[in-house]
C-alpha cells in the first residue's frame, strides 16, 4: 500500500473517491447544440481512464433560459440533457471515477442578445464590465422562478446518473446576492445585512435539498473573500463559511478567493505564467480548519509538488489540478507508475481559458491531443516498420515530430542551426514571466534523449546533409524570419527594427519608439514591455480596431500591468505606410484604413512586429528530390490516415514541412502540426 497521500482514497458522504486529484468545474466549450456528447465524454473519459478520482464537469450548466451562455455551455434548462449526462457520466464510472457537475444562473454575467434573447437579471442594477449587458433589477417572481430551476436541472443531473452537483457562487448571480458590491435589492433578500445576503443561495440549496434528497452530494464553489474594498472581506468570508457548514446541507465546500467581473480580477483567481503559484491554498486552509468541512480547492496547483504538500498538510482533502489535466491527462498514472519526471508540464499559458473567452474551444498550448481525443492520440503507437525520419529545426515543431517519431520507435536525427534547442519559445522565455514556456522544450528535449534522438547543434543543414543519410522521412521545421515587408505597399521598409531585435537584446530601444504590431501577438507587447522598461518613451501602434488581439484577454493582463504606469500611448486604427530617414530621426508616414487621412510623425526608432516569412530554402532544394514534392494529402491528414502521396517516381524520401516554415501561426498549431502528421508515420 503506497504512503503517497495524494493516492489515499477520501470519504465524502457515502461516496469513495479513490485519491485525492480532481479536475475542477471547467466548460472546455465541446458541448454541441448546448449537449456534452461524444467530444465531452471522450475528454472526461480519458483523464478518467488514467486515474483522476473526480471529475467536476462544466464551468458552469445553465439552468435558465434568461442565463445564455456566453460560450459554448452546457443547457441543463433542457430535460434532452439528460440522457447525454448518463452518457458522461458512464464513461467516467467505468474507470472507476466519480463524476458532478456545475451548476449556475449567470445573472449578470451574460448578455441579452444570444439565446432567446430575454433580458439578463441580477440583484445589481450595474453592468459587469467583462460582458457589458445592463441588467434588469430582479424581482420577487424571477426569484421564484429561478429557485424551481435550480431545483429542476439538480433533478436532471441526478437522473443521468451523477454523483453530485456543485453550485456556483462566485461571480454569477448567487454570489452577486451576496457580495455587497452586487446587491443593490431591499427587503428580506436586499444589501443591509449578511444573513439578507446569504438568504438567496440558501433558497436555491433548500430547494435542492427537497428534490434530490439528503444521499445525493451538493457543495458550494464559492468566493470566500473578494479581495477589494468593499466587498467580502477574509472575516466575512470565513463567517459565510462557518454558516454553510452549519446548514447541515452541504456535503463539501469548495474554496475561491477573488473576483471574475473584470479580465484583471479573474486573471488574479486563476493565476497565469509568471504568477505565483497556489497563491490562495493557505487560505483555503483556514477555511477547512475552521468548518471541519471537506475542502476543495484549485488556483495554480500546477505541479504534483504542491499538490502534494496541499493533502500532507491537511489544507485541502481534494486538490484541483485542471489546467495541469489538460497538458497532460495521465498525472495520476504516472505517480502511480513512478514517473512523476515524465509528466508533460503545465506551463500556465492559460491558452485554454483564453480560447474559450474569445468563443474558441479549449485547447492546450502544448499537448494537441486534449479536446481532440477522438482523433489524436496522448499515447503513441509503435509503428509496423521502423523507419529513418530526419528532421530539420529544433524549436516547437521539430521537436514534437523528434518525440513522436522516436515513440513510434523510429530513428530520429535532428538539425538545429542554433546551439540550443527552442526556436521562438526561447525568445519568448527572454521575458522573466514568460520563462514558463521554456517547459514546453525541456519536456520535449527529456522525451527526446529518453528515446535516444540523435542531434546536431550548431548545424546548418544542407540539401546534402540531409541525402547523405538516406532518409525516409524528412521534416522540414525551420520556422520563419521576421516580416518587415509592410501590407499591400509591399515596400520592405528600411531603416527599422523588430520585435525580435529588442526582445533578444541584439538592438538596443532608443528614446522615442513606435512599435507598429500588425501581427497582434505576444512579442510586439513583450518589445513594448523591453522597451518601456529601458525609459523609452514608446507607442504602440496597430491598424486594428484593437491591440494585440492574439495575445486575449488573461495573458494581456500582465503586459498592460507592466505598462499602464510608464510612459507608453496605445494607438489603434491607424497603419504604418512608410519609414523614412529625416537626419537623425525616422519618419514615419501613417494612415489609416478608415479614410485618405494621413500623417507624418518623426521616431528615433521603429519597430515592426508583422510576424515572420518561411525559412524555406532547404524545403524547395529538398522538393524535388521527394517522392511527394511536398505535397500533404488533406483529406487523409484530417481523417488520420496515413500519406500516401507520390508526385515523383524516382523521390527518395517523403518531404513534409509543419509550423512556421509553412507560415505564422502560433506554438500550438506547430506542435498539432507535428502530432497529426508524425502519429502516422
Amino acid at each position: 500500500m503506497t504512503k503517497d497521500p495524494l493516492l489515499q482514497p477520501y470519504q465524502l458522504k457515502h461516496l469513495t473517491l479513490k485519491n485525492r486529484i480532481m479536475t475542477t468545474s471547467h466548460e472546455p466549450a465541446y458541448p454541441e447544440d448546448g449537449m456534452p456528447k461524444d467530444r465531452y465524454r471522450a475528454y472526461h473519459a480519458e483523464r478518467a481512464k488514467a486515474g483522476v478520482a473526480l471529475a467536476m464537469t462544466a464551468g458552469s450548466a445553465a439552468v435558465s433560459k434568461d442565463s445564455p451562455p456566453v460560450f459554448n455551455n452546457i443547457l441543463a434548462y433542457k430535460d434532452e440533457v439528460v440522457p447525454w449526462i448518463q452518457n458522461l457520466t458512464d464513461g467516467c464510472h467505468e474507470h472507476g471515477c466519480a463524476v458532478m457537475i456545475q451548476l449556475t444562473h449567470l445573472g449578470r454575467r451574460t448578455t441579452w442578445n444570444k439565446g432567446d434573447w430575454l433580458p439578463s437579471v441580477s440583484s445589481s442594477k450595474h453592468r459587469e464590465p467583462a460582458h457589458r449587458a445592463f441588467p434588469k433589477l430582479i424581482e420577487d417572481w424571477d426569484i421564484e422562478r429561478i429557485i424551481t430551476d435550480f431545483a429542476d436541472a439538480a433533478e436532471r443531473m441526478k437522473a443521468g446518473g451523477m454523483d453530485g452537483i456543485e453550485l456556483q457562487v462566485y461571480g454569477h448571480l448567487l454570489d452577486q446576492f451576496w457580495s455587497p458590491l452586487t446587491n443593490d435589492l431591499v427587503g428580506p433578500y436586499g444589501a443591509d445585512t449578511l444573513e439578507n445576503r446569504m438568504r438567496f443561495p440558501l433558497d436555491v440549496l433548500a430547494a435542492i435539498r427537497k428534490r434530490v434528497g439528503e444521499e445525493f452530494i451538493v457543495g458550494f464553489r464559492y468566493t470566500a473573500d473578494e479581495a477589494q474594498k468593499g466587498g467580502i472581506t477574509p472575516e466575512d468570508g470565513l463567517k459565510i463559511s462557518k454558516t454553510l457548514a452549519e446548514t447541515g446541507q452541504l456535503d463539501f465546500l469548495n474554496v475561491v478567493r477573488g473576483r471574475i467581473h473584470t479580465d484583471p480580477a479573474m486573471t488574479d483567481v486563476i493565476p497565469i505564467q509568471g504568477m505565483k503559484n497556489a497563491p490562495h491554498l493557505d487560505f483555503a486552509g483556514q477555511v477547512k480548519k475552521l468548518t471541519s468541512m471537506p475542502t476543495f480547492h484549485a488556483a495554480k496547483i500546477p505541479d504534483v509538488a504542491t499538490a502534494r504538500h496541499a493533502v500532507e498538510n491537511g489544507l485541502l482533502d481534494m486538490v484541483g489540478m485542471t489546467r495541469a489535466h489538460m497538458a497532460d491527462p495521465h498525472v495520476v498514472k504516472k505517480i502511480i507508475e513512478g514517473r512523476e519526471d515524465d509528466i508533460r508540464p503545465c506551463v500556465g499559458a492559460t491558452y485554454c481559458l483564453d480560447r474559450i473567452y474569445e468563443a474558441g474551444d479549449a485547447l492546450c498550448i502544448h499537448n494537441a491531443a486534449t479536446g481532440r481525443e477522438l482523433t489524436m492520440p496522448h499515447t503513441i503507437e509503435t509503428a509496423a516498420t521502423k523507419r529513418k525520419i530526419v528532421v530539420i529545426g529544433a524549436g516547437p515543431a521539430g521537436l514534437e515530430a523528434a518525440r513522436v517519431a522516436a515513440e513510434r520507435g523510429h530513428d530520429v536525427i535532428v538539425f538545429e542551426a542554433q546551439p540550443d534547442p527552442g526556436g521562438q519559445v526561447r525568445l519568448t522565455a527572454q521575458n522573466p514571466r514568460r520563462r514558463e514556456m521554456l517547459s514546453i522544450i525541456d519536456w520535449r528535449m527529456a522525451q527526446c534523449a529518453a528515446r535516444d534522438v540523435v542531434f546536431h547543434f550548431n548545424t546548418w543543414a544542407e540539401v546534402e546533409d540531409v541525402t547523405a543519410l538516406n532518409p525516409d522521412v524528412v521534416i522540414v521545421a525551420t520556422g520563419g524570419i521576421p516580416n518587415t515587408e509592410l501590407f499591400e505597399s509591399g515596400k520592405d521598409v528600411s531603416h527599422v527594427v523588430t520585435s525580435w531585435d529588442l526582445i533578444a537584446g541584439d538592438v538596443k530601444p532608443a528614446q522615442n519608439v513606435l512599435i507598429y504590431d500588425e501581427a497582434g501577438d505576444h512579442a510586439g507587447l513583450q518589445a513594448a514591455d523591453v522597451a518601456a522598461a529601458a525609459g523609452s518613451s514608446v507607442e504602440i501602434m496597430t491598424p486594428d480596431r484593437t491591440f494585440a488581439p492574439g495575445v486575449m484577454a488573461m495573458n494581456l493582463v500582465p503586459y498592460v500591468r507592466s505598462l499602464q504606469d510608464k510612459d507608453v500611448t496605445f494607438t489603434v486604427t491607424r497603419r504604418l505606410l512608410d519609414v523614412t530617414r529625416k537626419g537623425n530621426k525616422l519618419a514615419a508616414t501613417i494612415g489609416t484604413d478608415y479614410s485618405e487621412h494621413s500623417r507624418d510623425q518623426d521616431y528615433d526608432q521603429v519597430v515592426i512586429n508583422y510576424g515572420t516569412l518561411p525559412l524555406d530554402e532547404l524545403y524547395n532544394g529538398l522538393k524535388p528530390l521527394s517522392s511527394n514534392g511536398g505535397a500533404v494529402d488533406y483529406d487523409a491528414l484530417i481523417e488520420g490516415a496515413p500519406q500516401t502521396v507520390r508526385r515523383n517516381e524516382t523521390g527518395q524520401f517523403q518531404l513534409f514541412r509543419i509550423g512556421d516554415a509553412v507560415s505564422a501561426r502560433n506554438t500550438h498549431a506547430a506542435i498539432y502540426d507535428a502530432l497529426r502528421l508524425v502519429k502516422d508515420i
